[in-house]
């Protein structure tokens, strides 16, 4: 299996940095409900999709090496459908088209040097900031169920569920992953204070979702955060920071409600960004995936790929 290269690696693999700030802030599409999705219906929109992955994947090759690339589907789920105006049925085509179209770019790219993974995004089904939007872990499942299963139909060799508020939700989706044998990972959003915008800590909703789910997600990720936000919840006598396998940091060190508010794009120090990601790499040994997430681009995913793992260091 493909995933067993991300398993058993002993150097970090690259994600990309933050698609929807780059798509809005520096491309100037607006995008309905933050569907990147909506750039597969056109020549244009497939083109700087095509040309914003490729910049990545230069990066990931230069720097030896793999790439966790990204379908575009974070808001392509069912309870989007209504919101963009889609029936299930289109909603479902699109989770198709999207694997397509980064499965294309696998095919064009990968070597044997960097190896390519297919990743199938899954998105909170409310705001992936405000806790007042909980679901039930049955009810996530229903919601989540048909796009994971669409994802993994499409082919994809995982999924990642992204700015997850609370563990209820987490817990769906790692069942509804569980149905069809897709490796899942969960990655919490975190607030300024490095807790869940549940009011939950990072700690408890990993054990949670790990006791619900009897270990099922293949890692743990921390997301749409700077490093300065949760950096001191990273408790490494804890048995549970184990599980921490990923990392997509914000470029701001602003909360999510001034993230929300501003009109310009905080892109933040890409090559403080790429020191403190450095730094989270010698606490957290199983480490596996680095990136961004919002104001983040090619410039700080180039500075996180100029760290080594402390595991391959000489």
């Amino acid at each position: 299996m493909r995933i067993q290269t991300l398993k058993e690696t002993r150097r970090f693999f690259l994600s990309d940095g933050g698609l929807e700030t780059f798509l809005i802030f520096d491309k100037g599409y607006e995008l309905p409900c933050f569907s990147a999705a909506v750039l597969l219906e056109t020549d244009q929109g497939r083109a700087d999709l095509r040309a914003y992955f490729e910049r990545f994947i230069d990066i990931a090759k230069t720097s030896g090496r793999g790439f966790i690339l990204d379908a575009p589907t974070w808001r392509a789920g069912t309870a989007w459908a209504g919101p963009l105006g889609q029936t299930l049925k289109e909603v479902m085509e699109t989770n198709r088209r999207a694997v397509s179209f980064v499965s294309d770019l696998r095919t064009q790219h990968e070597t044997g040097d960097c190896p390519i993974l297919i990743n199938g995004l899954v998105g909170p089904a409310g705001d992936a900031y405000a806790p007042d939007t909980e679901i039930s872990q049955q009810d996530a499942l229903l919601i989540h169920a048909p796009q994971i299963h669409a994802l993994g139909k499409a082919g994809v060799d995982m999924i990642s569920a992204m700015t997850l508020t609370h563990a209820g939700e987490a817990i769906g989706i790692v069942q509804a992953a569980q149905e069809i044998d897709v490796p899942a990972v969960i990655a919490f959003t975190l607030e300024t204070d490095g807790h869940l915008p549940s009011g939950q800590s990072l700690g408890d909703a990993i054990a949670e979702v790990d006791a619900a789910t009897d270990s099922g997600p293949l890692y743990y990720m921390i997301n749409c955060a700077h490093p300065d936000h949760f950096r001191d919840v990273l408790d490494t006598t804890q048995a549970w920071t184990l599980r921490i396998g990923g990392i997509r940091s914000n470029a701001s060190r602003q909360s999510h409600t001034e993230l929300d508010e501003a009109e310009t794009l905080d892109d933040g120090n890409p090559a403080e960004l790429g020191k403190l990601s450095a730094d989270l790499l010698s606490r957290l040994p199983n480490i596996r995936v680095l990136g961004g997430c919002c104001g983040t681009d090619h410039r700080h995913v180039g500075c996180i790929a100029a760290h080594d793992h402390p595991l391959t260091a000489a």
